[in-house]
């Protein structure tokens, strides 16, 4: 499954029963290898909006948090974080694409948080396309995000239930297939951020998706 490209992205072990939070300087989050994602959708270097995302796993859960250096904040005016806020996508917005389906590769789960808590979660099946058809599909992923004004960083992070992604044995050496994104600014001063570019403005291109490796 691997490729000559840097496309795993390690989730490391934790036994212990993780609290979800945003602090980066929690030994919880430093024991995870740090990924850059420093390129748009077509491969190209962004600048000023400096993206790092770690990842831990327990036996039940993914954890995957975002720490986003921002410029400006383009949020939503009244924010909503006890629902789904369809087409959060138009506003900032950090994105995590995961499947565990590597023959139809079209069939995977989004999972979308704003600075503000803002949340989406939905499951995609684009055979034949249509983003809508399983919208009203409910993960039971958890949220948290913060902004610091102070520093200009915001954080996000997710706990994603492993039994809303796959119904596979969960344990070291798992991959899964997955793209992270991120997206800030208004519309017509938009910058995207890709860790696998789609070489599309379009982040829905799972033929480029990398690995999501568990690893010890």
């Amino acid at each position: 499954m691997a490729s000559s490209r840097n496309d795993n992205f390690l989730s490391v072990y934790t036994k212990d029963d993780a609290r979800l939070d945003t602090d980066p300087q929690r030994r919880f989050w430093l024991a995870a290898p740090p990924l850059s994602a420093d390129r748009d959708s077509f491969g190209q270097p962004t600048a000023g909006i400096k993206t790092t995302i770690r990842s831990r796993w327990t036996k039940q859960d993914l954890f995957v948090l975002f720490e986003c250096v921002y410029q400006t904040l383009y949020l939503r005016p009244l924010p909503r974080r006890h629902g789904k806020t369809w087409e959060l996508w138009n506003w900032d917005v950090v994105e995590l694409f995961i499947g565990d389906d590597w023959e139809h590769i079209e069939r995977y789960k989004e999972f979308e948080l704003s600075p503000q808590g803002d949340w989406l979660d939905f499951a995609i099946d684009r055979t034949p396309p249509d983003l809508e058809r399983n919208r009203e599909w409910a993960s039971g992923f958890e949220t948290a995000a913060r902004i610091d004004s102070t520093q200009g960083i915001w954080y996000g992070a997710m706990r994603v239930p492993f039994v809303a992604i796959t119904e596979a044995t969960i344990a070291e050496g798992k991959e899964f297939r997955a793209n992270l994104y991120r997206i800030e600014g208004p519309p017509g001063k938009r910058k995207l951020v890709a860790w696998q570019a789609t070489h599309s403005d379009d982040f829905h291109i799972p033929g480029v998706f990398g690995n999501l490796v568990l690893t010890l």
